[in-house]
């Protein structure tokens, strides 16, 4: 018969390993949308990605992995919402590759409101 607190940590250990999983797989998934049809920025964000998870793979401090969950879930939402594709056209022109959803609709300032009609 197990312990009750070890039933529990246990049920913490798997709960934390499913979020780490879950950050390892989101990070991923951005960065196939993020970098898409650039092979080199492909190779280089999944070589980073892979490199942070297994130097901190004995991380055993549940204080710390959550930190390193919190810090991983960022990095994702700047990489969606803050990067975005340049592709050199010529010698002097760049191509913004804007991703769906990423450029918000700008609407211009008006000093007086619209009358409704």
């Amino acid at each position: 018969m197990t312990h009750p607190n070890r039933k529990y940590a246990q049920k913490v250990k798997m709960g934390t390993r499913v979020k780490v999983l879950s950050v390892f797989k989101s990070l991923h998934r951005t960065r196939m949308a993020v970098f898409k049809d650039d092979e080199r920025a492909l190779a280089a964000a999944k070589s980073k990605i892979n490199e942070e998870f297994r130097k901190n793979k004995h991380e055993s401090s549940e204080e710390n992995i959550e930190k390193m969950i919190k810090m991983g879930s960022d990095v994702e939402t700047v990489l969606r919402e803050g990067v975005v594709q340049m592709e050199h056209v010529g010698n002097t022109r760049l191509l913004l590759r804007a991703r769906e959803g990423l450029l918000l609709e700008n609407v211009p300032y008006c000093d007086q409101p619209r009358k409704n009609s």
